[in-house]
């Protein structure tokens, strides 16, 4: 039987913690979630995003129709009207955004894609709640996720599935909070931007989230993105910090709650 629903995956900032020599500070992955059943009709909205922004443009500066849509490469309306379009699509989201200057142990980080792969564990776990927290009656499939990550050129995803896999074997070793029932690693591929439209939604939720935290060269912030689409974000009970946005390590949520971290989602 098929799976219930897509989640497409990517990033932003970057896993280095040389933060003098050009490092970003937070590393932030993301997760589209789609019913199924749904994704041709949602996805679209990429298309309608490009049309709209082309609709403005000369033509030798129209962006062309195959061509994968690149948050960062939009001007700042662009991008206001783009997480304004998902914050109103029928769509879940996800974000592990990791503080590392915070992190208490970073030596452990260093190691090739240990980051990463740590980012995607707390990932896969909410993906896994959010998607059986909005199970439907008659949704179609068997209730499971299929995971979809952007395909990073250097990125040794074998390895990614390995360590999936081990955190299947024993949950209870490794605090593993997944739903298996959900998730399973067998379910987990990649694919590049161009293949799937999904993917290009995520790379504009994680920049989205990204530029809310990560201070440009004049110590600001841009939160215009986030805001709008935060309706979207996976929350319980109304609660979307530790769902939908979680903050890593403790000390950076530690940090919002007394104030002096300041992310608004308030549209």
């Amino acid at each position: 039987m098929s799976c219930s629903y897509i989640a497409y995956v990517d990033e932003s900032g970057d896993e280095g913690f040389q933060f003098t020599n050009g490092s970003s500070k937070w590393f932030v992955i993301s997760a589209v979630l789609v019913a199924r059943d749904r994704e041709l009709t949602e996805v679209k909205l990429v298309d309608d995003v490009r049309d709209q922004i082309n609709a403005i443009r000369l033509p030798q500066h129209r962006i062309p129709d195959k061509k994968p849509l690149h948050f960062r490469d939009l001007k700042h309306e662009a991008r206001k009207y783009y997480s304004t379009k998902v914050g109103a699509a029928q769509l879940k989201l996800v974000s592990v955004c990791i503080y590392k200057p915070d992190l208490t142990s970073p030596e452990v980080f260093q190691k090739e894609f240990r980051l990463y792969f740590y980012a995607t564990r707390l990932l896969v776990e909410r993906i896994s709640w959010c998607c059986r927290d909005h199970t439907r009656k008659n949704l179609p499939g068997d209730g499971s996720v299929e995971i979809i990550f952007s395909n990073r050129g250097y990125m040794d995803y074998r390895a990614m599935c390995g360590y999936l896999e081990r955190l299947e074997a024993d949950p209870a070793a490794h605090d593993y909070r997944a739903d298996l029932n959900v998730v399973k690693s067998s379910q987990v591929q990649t694919m590049s931007p161009g293949k799937r439209m999904g993917l290009q939604i995520a790379d504009a939720v994680a920049a989205s989230t990204y530029f809310a935290l990560e201070s440009n060269d004049f110590g600001q912030t841009e939160d215009a993105y986030l805001r709008a689409i935060s309706p979207r974000l996976y929350r319980q009970n109304g609660e979307p910090w530790g769902y939908g946005m979680k903050l890593m390590p403790k000390e950076a949520e530690e940090k919002r709650r007394r104030g002096e971290l300041i992310i608004s989602l308030a549209q």
